[in-house]
């Protein structure tokens, strides 16, 4: 009796919670409602099912309790039962799938004035791409991955030349503007997700997926992966910014473009610069912060000349040296307070140099 309490319990304290909790997503893009409408049929009927099911178990134990010299009935078919719970399953995964394929339908076939904008996820930081006045985007391919080039975008490709590329986590969006999303994956499965908008998909590497929503809602948003995708993917966070149209295109045009000089300039002047970007294209950023927050890895604001703690209780002054050896073997040595977690890339040593020169940037 004391177990059919606790079960009455259970139900009734589960569906007062759902009916009464405070915390709801708020309506803050176009697909909202209809993508609630189904979570609210998936809450319907595996709620009918827990209760029932609940419920039935309660009576069970009831109906059924153990009297001393009375032995349970064996009845190993029932043709009937089975073919009542077959049916009822049956339905019940219909009203669960139905529903869900319509509005995956809608969400995968965007209006005819979205706006494109790409996401490239790599580990562990994000990436943007809008088309340039032509509203195309230029052709883009592995085998063009460098660190002045991290999209991979075609040279060659007369289309991609006023691509706007948005380095950095921080997207802009306008407001009440269709927007077409697509994603790329530059290495593993990775899912790029903002909970309010209730939009999310995986990005598969060697694919492109997409979606489409129109934010209704101005402000600043989270995004983040919903994947696991390697040590660095709690970070693997950004910032969605939803403004007025005359703040995006003001947002949008401070932006550089793929075949801007002055960024591929910027990336060659400096052994330093070099470092930067390469530090951003191995995704080097996405543990180790360059503004001193707290990360997976040591902040390299103020790193060079410092003097480090390892896990061994030695100490060692953080030189040019010292880096090169984190650098190219980052599990021989491990910093104090850290996890032994950095993976080892391959790096030339002109790269390990450029790396150096940046951290070194960073320490004055």
């Amino acid at each position: 009796m004391i177990l059919a309490l606790v079960l009455i319990i259970m139900v009734l304290g589960s569906l007062v919670f759902h009916f009464v909790n405070p915390w709801h997503a708020p309506a803050l893009a176009s697909n909202w409602l209809e993508m609630d409408r189904t979570l609210d049929i998936t809450f319907a009927v595996t709620g009918l099912f827990f209760v029932v099911l609940n419920l039935l178990l309660v009576w069970l134990l009831v109906r059924f309790k153990h009297k001393p010299g009375q032995r349970a009935a064996y009845q190993p078919e029932n043709h009937r039962l089975e073919r009542w719970l077959i049916g009822i399953t049956a339905l019940g995964i219909i009203g669960l799938l139905a529903p869900g394929l319509l509005v995956y339908a809608d969400y995968v076939r965007p209006p005819a004035n979205a706006m494109l904008v790409e996401v490239l996820g790599k580990q562990w930081q994000w990436r943007y791409r809008f088309p340039g006045a032509d509203g195309k985007f230029g052709g883009s391919d592995a085998r063009f991955m460098t660190a002045s080039n991290p999209y991979g975008l075609d040279p060659a490709d007369p289309n991609g030349q006023d691509d706007v590329l948005v380095e950095g986590s921080e997207l802009h969006l306008p407001l009440n503007q269709p927007m077409k999303f697509l994603l790329r994956s530059a290495d593993v499965l990775h899912d790029f997700y903002m909970p309010p908008m209730r939009a999310r998909l995986n990005m598969v590497p060697g694919t492109v997926t997409s979606f489409w929503f129109t934010p209704t809602e101005a402000g600043r948003y989270e995004a983040l992966c919903a994947q696991l995708c390697g040590i660095g993917h709690a970070n693997m966070r950004g910032s969605v910014v939803v403004e007025a149209l005359p703040q995006f295109q003001s947002w949008l045009g401070g932006q550089a473009r793929f075949s801007q000089p002055a960024a591929a300039a910027a990336v060659a002047d400096t052994p330093a610069a070099r470092g930067e970007a390469l530090a951003k294209a191995k995704a080097c950023v996405a543990c180790h912060s360059v503004d001193g927050s707290a990360g997976v890895g040591p902040t390299w604001k103020g790193l060079y000349g410092k003097t480090e703690t390892l896990t061994d209780g030695s100490t060692h002054q953080v030189d040019a040296a010292f880096l090169r050896g984190e650098i190219t073997d980052p599990q021989a040595r491990v910093v104090k307070g850290f996890a032994p977690i950095m993976p080892k890339i391959e790096l030339s040593s002109d790269e390990v140099n450029a790396l150096v020169a940046y951290i070194e940037s960073r320490g004055k």
